[in-house]
């Protein structure tokens, strides 16, 4: 049974649910903008609190590495005691840790913080999804509410950077977390009355031993993925992935095991739940995995500055916000879902075999690949997170979009890494011997020291977009077998007439 004040099963949503929607997307679009907001801030930080090498790594990783970590936890607390009560939880934290980062006087105190925002967007991020669910009962109206989710969740990291870059230009770096509290403020005043409760009524006892297992196990495995592209394939990042894993293998032992697992194993029997969460993890691999190029393209190959690259970067942001209303309208008028999620993977392959033709000076196209890939990607995900709440039941709508969200980190982490060892690869057999050692290992490192080696700047840049090219042809051929899969796994989904989870009986709050 569930707890909830949700708008009846099949029913149409209607002005109060449509308003309580742009409500939700106010946190939603803050907690992704804050993953690259710190992008321009970092120089004025460390001007100003003077941080040591691994603090300043700290102050811009620990908010993603604790998001990810926390997800599953969230997801599955929020089923518990309400996806609203702990999503006002959330905005209230996230509230305070932005005040406490602006005003941070040390580097200690801003990590703290922004490990703090961490655990605020792990709150929010589920809970925004669940309660949408609960919301919008109407596959119609669900689908159109998913897309406008998916396109803002897109939408927000490539305008953090930009944001970071303009007020840092005019105010101090603190304002880039003081942002946040308007949206927050406004959140706590206006959710109580317009958002629904919802919550499992029966759901046992939380699994207290699942909450270090999870951790243990998705910690690892991001930190390990996200410092291989730069790093290389270090020992000490091959055995935190390893570690992580045998970890992930314990948590999955644990959720089929337990009496009242985090993540009921039921959801994976559900139809389509278990390819949603796998093809999801591809899409974010092909987004993420061209992103860790493209801002070093334009930065370092075209010698665009920082806000100059970010504000370019925005052109390819436009296109996304039809990407998710034209793909739900064609499932709504008979369009198999698995076609239009097979047609968004080849869309994003196209954007890749598009990168593959970039010169070192071809801006244009780069940027064009850009918006086709994420175009592509945005489609998929749009529909496929629609399935997969379509198919899980409300009363575990958290754990549901915790898993999603949990899977996209995963993807986005594992396309830097296999991507960008790819490319390094390519940029490392590309460079003469007789360059600097510095010089062989980045391109970063290459400028650094170019004005000591004639034509170094130039042997460098022609070799990162190799690099580049051979990297954007593995991601055409992944996301090329990926429309295959999809176009297999899904063809018995009935997209048109989504499988439906049973609604739980209501009762009152």
């Amino acid at each position: 049974m569930t707890n909830s004040t949700s708008t009846p099963s099949g029913a149409r949503a209607g002005r109060r649910e449509w308003t309580a929607l742009g409500v939700l997307m106010l946190p939603l679009l803050l907690v992704s903008m804050d993953v690259s907001v710190l992008y321009f801030a970092i120089p004025s930080i460390s001007a100003d609190l003077e941080p040591t090498g691994t603090q300043q790594l700290w102050i811009f990783d620990i908010y993603a590495f604790v998001l990810a970590g926390l997800l599953m936890t969230m997801g599955s607390l929020g089923d518990r005691i309400g996806h609203r009560r702990l999503l006002l939880i959330g905005a209230a934290a996230f509230g305070t840790a932005s005040l406490a980062a602006a005003y941070a006087n040390s580097a200690e105190m801003l990590i703290a913080a922004r490990a703090v925002l961490g655990i605020g967007g792990a709150t929010l991020m589920p809970s925004t999804m669940a309660l949408l669910r609960t919301m919008f009962t109407d596959p119609g109206q669900r689908a159109k509410a998913i897309g406008l989710w998916s396109g803002v969740m897109t939408a927000g990291i490539a305008l953090g950077s930009v944001m970071s870059g303009v007020l840092v230009e005019y105010f101090w770096w603190g304002s880039v977390f003081l942002v946040n509290l308007p949206a927050m403020a406004l959140l706590l005043i206006l959710g109580p009355a317009l958002l629904p409760e919802s919550r499992n009524a029966t759901p046992g006892r939380f699994d207290r031993l699942s909450v270090p297992l999870s951790m243990a196990a998705v910690l690892p495995v991001v930190y390990g993925l996200k410092e291989i592209p730069s790093e290389g394939w270090n020992v000490r990042y091959v055995v935190s992935i390893t570690v992580g894993l045998l970890f992930a293998a314990l948590f999955v032992h644990r959720q089929r095991t337990a009496a009242s697992p985090m993540i009921d194993p039921a959801l994976f029997r559900g139809r389509g739940f278990a390819p949603s969460v796998a093809l999801n993890l591809v899409s974010a691999f092909g987004i993420m995995g061209s992103a860790y190029f493209t801002t070093q393209y334009l930065q370092s190959v075209l010698d665009k500055s920082a806000l100059e690259a970010a504000l370019w970067a925005l052109l390819p942001s436009v296109p996304i916000g039809a990407a998710a209303p034209v793909a739900t309208a064609l499932v709504q008028k008979g369009v198999n879902r698995a076609s239009v999620v097979t047609a968004g993977f080849a869309i994003a392959a196209g954007g890749f075999a598009l990168l593959a033709f970039a010169g070192s000076d071809s801006m244009w196209l780069v940027l064009a690949s850009c918006g086709v890939l994420a175009v592509g990607g945005v489609i998929v995900m749009s529909q496929i997170m629609d399935l997969a709440m379509g198919t899980a039941p409300v009363e575990r709508a958290g754990a549901a979009s915790s898993l999603m969200e949990t899977g996209a980190e995963f993807g986005g982490a594992l396309g830097m890494a296999v991507l960008g060892s790819i490319g390094t690869a390519v940029y490392r057999h590309e460079m003469p011997a007789s360059a600097p050692d510095v010089a062989r290992e980045t391109l970063g490192g290459a400028l650094a020291v170019a004005d000591r080696v004639p034509g170094l700047a130039t042997v460098a840049r022609e070799a990162f977009t190799n690099g580049m090219q051979g990297a954007a042809i593995a991601g055409a051929v992944l996301l090329a077998a990926a429309a295959v899969l999809a176009a297999v796994t899904l063809r018995r989904v009935e997209l048109h007439t989504p499988q439906e989870a049973p609604e739980p009986e209501k009762v009152p709050a």
